[in-house]
């Protein structure tokens, strides 16, 4: 995968590279359409001067004339019709020239070596040193017709390649600038998409789309916010779940309440209707007692308050204890209750761990058939402690084991009256399990029942 960092790197110097080949082709148009055919109508002028001037000087010495014209910065070759030759400057590279050129020359003719030389890139016909680039004009001195050909030599074509290579790197820099700016509009895009989506988020609207397709820190980024969405959608549903639920939870007894103080300002009633309602006014007064001490232990556990008193302690005898003190309730059942709970000792908060047993014991009791069994065993494997809670209960489908430790999810074959609950009893265990450092799993069969088994590190 390749790093923000090294995409833009990357990107920078390719875009670098790209602009120097666009702009030296761009620079090659420019030179072939513009360039060439001024250099060859200022070298066609220079070069039919100079056969003016010879001809106009008869006089002249014709070598020696020549010669000093190279010596400012030409090459030159002179032909006449019996084939004698001159050369005179820097020598060509390259003197092979067709015998027809030189014949339409002596005859009168302009030969526009510059012009035609070969249509090639990078500007090659600013250095070709050979006589094929050159100027020809006829030239007349004493009687004599000649060819003369003339072209600038290297070093004075340098002179003039500024003005390319000032093209070049002005195409250069523009090209990066604009290759840049497009670029970085590109690199800006996913980063402003994302501050429309938090602004979205900030207004409680969740559905927000992002490109995740790229395989880049920003593509991370974009799966990490979208996960982040998603997150923050179920816990708002959660969160307007949780109201609903702990508003019909607390309503629901202070119904009753009410409702049966009602009932007991009638003087009418008899004495033991009247104690009938009083024990429902304090059962449902419990059963609020209850809600708030589990809501206040889950908000104590969620804001991972150091409510932990660790020490080592153990925990077989703790569950016997705990069995003892349920007897009646699973006699009243006729549940039949079977355990096997060896002196383990462990390190953790006896308290909370007590809470964790006593919420699975009571469920196995409270969602059990009548005649049921229940089954308790701790296991020790290597380092850690199995706690397993077996009975043969309602069982749970895959929906419901789904959700079991969502606050206040009752499953709906337990959602009677006749079985009282909050909700919150599985919450609590799976969070205090976690403060200890270990998990809890569930196995459950609709109909047939669960084993919950809570794994803790010694």
């Amino acid at each position: 995968m390749k790093t923000l960092y090294t995409k833009y790197i990357v990107v920078t110097i390719g875009m670098m590279f790209i602009s120097f080949i666009i702009a030296f082709l761009i620079s090659n148009i420019i030179y072939q359409q513009k360039l060439k055919p001024f250099n060859d109508n200022k070298n066609t002028k220079i070069a039919l001067d100079i056969a003016s001037f010879v001809n106009e000087h008869p006089n002249i010495d014709l070598k020696n004339y020549l010669e000093s014209i190279s010596k400012v910065g030409y090459q030159i070759y002179l032909v006449d019709n019996q084939g004698n030759e001159l050369f005179s400057g820097e020598p060509f590279r390259d003197k092979s020239l067709s015998v027809s050129s030189k014949e339409r020359v002596l005859k009168g003719d302009i030969f526009h070596g510059i012009l035609h030389f070969p249509q090639k890139t990078f500007v090659t016909g600013f250095f070709a040193n050979e006589l094929r680039n050159t100027i020809g004009v006829p030239l007349k001195h004493n009687g004599t017709n000649y060819a003369l050909f003339v072209r600038p030599d290297i070093k004075f074509l340098f002179n003039e390649m500024h003005i390319l290579f000032g093209w070049i790197l002005l195409l250069s820099i523009t090209l990066t600038i604009v290759m840049v700016v497009i670029n970085t509009k590109f690199l800006v895009r996913p980063i402003t998409n994302l501050t429309k989506a938090t602004k979205s988020l900030s207004t409680g609207n969740f559905n927000v789309e992002l490109d995740i397709t790229r395989h880049d820190e920003l593509g991370e980024l974009s799966q990490s916010f979208l996960r982040m969405a998603r997150k923050l959608e179920q816990m708002d549903d959660l969160r307007k779940e949780f109201i609903s639920n702990i508003s019909h939870d607390i309503q629901s007894p202070l119904s009753n309440i009410k409702g049966y103080t009602n009932l007991l300002d009638n003087k009418a009633i008899s004495k033991e209707k009247r104690t009938q309602y009083v024990s429902i006014i304090n059962s449902e007064i419990k059963r609020l007692s209850t809600l708030t001490k589990q809501l206040l232990l889950l908000a104590s556990l969620d804001r991972n308050e150091d409510i932990m008193e660790k020490k080592l302690f153990n925990v077989g005898q703790q569950l016997k204890e705990l069995i003892r003190n349920s007897q009646w309730t699973v006699s009243e059942k006729g549940i039949m209750l079977s355990y096997s709970l060896p002196d383990i000792e462990m390190i953790g908060d006896p308290s909370l761990l007590n809470t964790v047993w006593d919420n699975l014991f009571s469920n196995a009791i409270k969602y059990n058939k009548l005649n049921g069994t229940i089954e308790i065993s701790i296991e020790e494997r290597e380092q850690s402690i199995f706690v397993i809670f077996e009975d043969t209960g309602i069982g749970m489908n895959t929906t419901e084991l789904e959700r079991i430790f969502d606050r206040f999810f009752r499953a709906d074959m337990a959602r009677t009256r006749t079985i009282e609950g909050t909700g919150l009893g599985l919450s609590i265990v799976a969070t205090i399990v976690n403060l200890h450092g270990g998990h809890i799993t569930v196995n459950s069969i609709e109909k047939v029942g669960s084993t919950f088994i809570v794994e803790l590190p010694m």
